[in-house]
């Protein structure tokens, strides 16, 4: 069974952890996922690979604790095994020479735009990230997204460290210094809706990631569906990236909460 190699605490609820999985790192692209599996009756969660390492055979996979499998994969320690990944899934993203590329990340989506924005960059684009979070303490992978980016602008909620604002905020500032060729933006639901009305309003072809609505992975469950310029897609076949404009953000929000008082309610007895 894959080992952990390494853990750490980014911030209070959000591990960074790099796991043995030689085929999974060579084979890995910007964009691709993983399914995650604890104990034999154990359910599967997608994970979004951060970073791979060739050299050691390693990915890393950044978890934020929400649920009880997350929670669960956040107590395991350096040495400690993990019953199940299977990898790489999803399609890569389509990298390519696109000239100014706007990044906007947000929480910890920002730990699966790290792969991106390094693909990005040494494709040669200029690349502009925008990183958000309510505080400093939650803010994650600045230093990471830094080495792979021309400009980093950091925006927080209550102003605590860098600009005070929502990452629309720091997208326009950007938007309205230079010209964009293209944006990518990851992160909660609600700010990729945002972020896409934003982008929509100044023409800027724009991707975003879908990955928090998925469950099992191979399109068999039927959980991660959504419409996409009026059709059904499956986020986990047929992305996880999709153009932002033709995504239904509304009917994304609506599903990504319908068993929210069951997770809830399972999260909590395993805290009993």
């Amino acid at each position: 069974m894959p080992k952990i190699i390494s853990k750490k605490y980014l911030s209070e609820k959000v591990v960074q952890l790099e796991i043995e999985a030689p085929r999974i790192a060579k084979k890995r692209k910007a964009g691709h996922f993983v399914i995650v599996r604890i104990g034999s009756n154990g359910e599967r969660i997608p994970l979004t690979i951060s970073q791979a390492n060739t050299s050691n055979g390693a990915i890393t996979l950044v978890v934020q604790v929400v649920g009880v499998t997350s929670y669960k994969l956040s107590k395991l320690e350096t040495g400690d095994e993990v019953t199940d990944i299977v990898g790489p899934l999803g399609n890569a993203t389509h990298i390519s020479r696109a000239g100014t590329v706007l990044c906007a990340g947000g929480g910890v989506g920002i730990a699966p735009l790290l792969p991106i924005v390094e693909a990005m960059y040494k494709a040669g684009n200029r690349v502009v990230s925008v990183l958000a979070a309510r505080d400093k303490e939650l803010l994650i992978l600045e230093k990471e997204i830094s080495a792979f980016s021309d400009e980093v602008f950091v925006m927080t909620d209550d102003g605590s460290y860098g600009q005070k604002g929502l990452v629309t905020d720091g997208m326009e500032m950007v938007i309205a210094k230079e010209k964009i060729d293209q944006a990518i933006v990851i992160g909660p639901a609600i700010m990729m809706k945002y972020a896409s009305m934003l982008t929509h309003k100044y023409n800027i072809p724009t991707l975003a990631s879908l990955n928090t609505i998925m469950v099992d992975g191979t399109g068999m469950c039927g959980a991660c569906r959504v419409s996409v310029g009026g059709r059904t897609k499956f986020v986990c076949v047929d992305g996880p990236e999709f153009n932002a404009r033709d995504v239904d953000f509304d009917e994304l929000l609506m599903r990504l909460g319908s068993y929210k008082n069951e997770e809830a309610g399972a999260y909590k007895k395993l805290l009993i």
